[in-house]
Formats: structure tokens, sequence, C-alpha cells
């Protein structure tokens, strides 16, 4: 896929010499079944934000160290996980914790429930939990503890693996993930990141990205158009079905002009 290289993008060429090593990030695509069609949460990244200033993206962030440790865990093992997205099970155990710890940080919805076969249905209590998860003054494992609560991995399915071009200041090696808005959550406040959010209709969304009305970076957009096919009852079923493999998005130049391809990555 080639993409037209925005001057923004073309003012970084020197960077490509000289890249910076990409850090490990998870990322949640909440959908849910609208009037048409299937909807996911998007959040507009504040203007003044280092990375994808003023771009629409799914909820998610770095991995932490904190996301090493022990939880309470129903689902799909970590080394299912490592297979899905080649990568150490320790990775692989990081990424879930991280993608669900950040999910429930910017927007309340938490993937998490008094055991495998129950869900927390209403998060507004533990609004000021977030806000300590956010200061790091708690644990995502320590508040789950706190609550009797278990990481539901099973409600998560991978779908993509992104890597940040290599002429970008700020790098990630992001995995995508799915997971279908639990019954009887709603969004709560979102993080300060943002300055906009909404539950965004992916064929409006692609349309107005499309005609240049909002702004979106190649893995989110891309990760969108092929989720505008799925409903809430098919799109953990299909992520299952996908080959996983690492995309990073490279410059080239034809005819003339700078594109960004998107293909497949080495694996790192």
């Amino acid at each position: 896929m080639l993409i037209p290289l925005s001057a923004r993008l073309r003012e970084r060429l020197e960077l490509v010499t000289d890249p910076v090593q990409p850090q490990d990030a998870a990322t949640i695509a909440v959908v849910r079944d609208g009037e048409n069609g299937l909807e996911a949460f998007l959040m507009r990244r504040q203007a003044t934000m280092r990375f994808a200033a003023g771009m629409y993206v799914f909820p998610g962030g770095r991995v932490d160290h904190h996301d090493q440790g022990r939880f309470d865990w129903a689902g799909p093992s970590p080394e299912y996980f490592a297979d899905r997205f080649n990568c150490s099970v320790t990775t692989a155990h990081s990424l879930v914790v991280a993608a669900a710890r950040e999910t429930f940080e910017e927007t309340g919805v938490l993937l998490a429930g008094a055991d495998e076969h129950s869900v927390v249905e209403d998060t507004t209590e533990f609004h000021d939990a977030r806000i300590a998860l956010e200061r790091h003054e708690l644990t995502f494992q320590q508040f789950l503890q706190r609550h009797d609560l278990v990481l539901r991995a099973d409600l998560l399915g991978a779908w993509a693996h992104w890597i940040t071009p290599n002429f970008e200041p700020a790098r990630y090696d992001t995995r995508f993930f799915v997971a279908v808005m639990p019954a009887g959550q709603r969004i709560d406040t979102v993080s300060d990141e943002a300055d906009h959010s909404l539950w965004a209709p992916l064929g409006e969304v692609l349309s107005a990205v499309d005609q240049g009305t909002a702004a979106m970076m190649p893995p989110t957009a891309v990760t969108c158009r092929e989720l505008s096919v799925e409903t809430s009852a098919t799109v953990l079923v299909s992520s299952a079905q996908r080959e996983i493999r690492p995309i990073e998005p490279r410059i080239v130049f034809i005819d003339g002009e700078y594109w960004l391809e998107t293909e497949s990555a080495e694996q790192l």
C-alpha cells in the first residue's frame, strides 16, 4: 500500500539514518454494534502531544515494568499471545496487561470480572483508582487484587503488529488488540491526552479520513478498514484466524515523489 508522504513527514527524512529504538506498546480497538455498522471508540490526541498530535487513536500506551507482575488471569495464556505475536512469553504477558491497563486508565473500560464467567458492569466507582493508576500511585495488579478481580484475557483478540517508521522521533513496537465493549459499561472521563473522543461508525470516520476532515496514522486507519466489515459477534472469531506479521512503513521514492509504503517488517 502506498500513501502520499505529507509535508510534516518529509521534514523528518534525516532521522532515517539514525533511528531511535522502538518501545513496546499495546492498544485496543474497543468496538460495539451501532445503527450504521460497527463502531470503535476513538480519541483525538491533543495538538501539543509529542507523538501522533491531532490524530484519532485507539486507547493504549507503552508497556510498564509493573505489567510483568503476577495477575489472576482467565482465558488464553501468555504463551498463546506469544505465539500470535511471535514474541517472548514475558513480552506477551506485559502486552496483554498493558493493553487492559491503558484502556482502563484512559476510558474506564475494564476487561476484568469476579471470575472467568463475569465482567464488571459499572466502572464509575473506580474513577479515583484510574487517577491513582495514571499518577503511578497504584499498580494495575494492586487494583485488581484489592477488588478481587480477574483479568479477562479471553475478551481480547490479537489483531495486528505495527512498528513506527524509522523517521519518527518517538517510535513504538505496537501490538493491536480488539475487544467488544462489555455489557453494562460505559465510557467514563477520558485521558487529558485527548481533546475529543467519540464512538465512531467506522464507515463514516473512514470517509472523513479519505476527505481529509479527520486525521489518522496508517495503523489506525488500516485497522478501522479491516474492522469495518465485522460485527461484535464476529470480531473475536476473525481475530483468531488472522496471520499477524510485523508491519513497518518505510519511505520510497517513485517517479520523483516520496511515498509511505506499508509492508511486512523483518522479525525483530
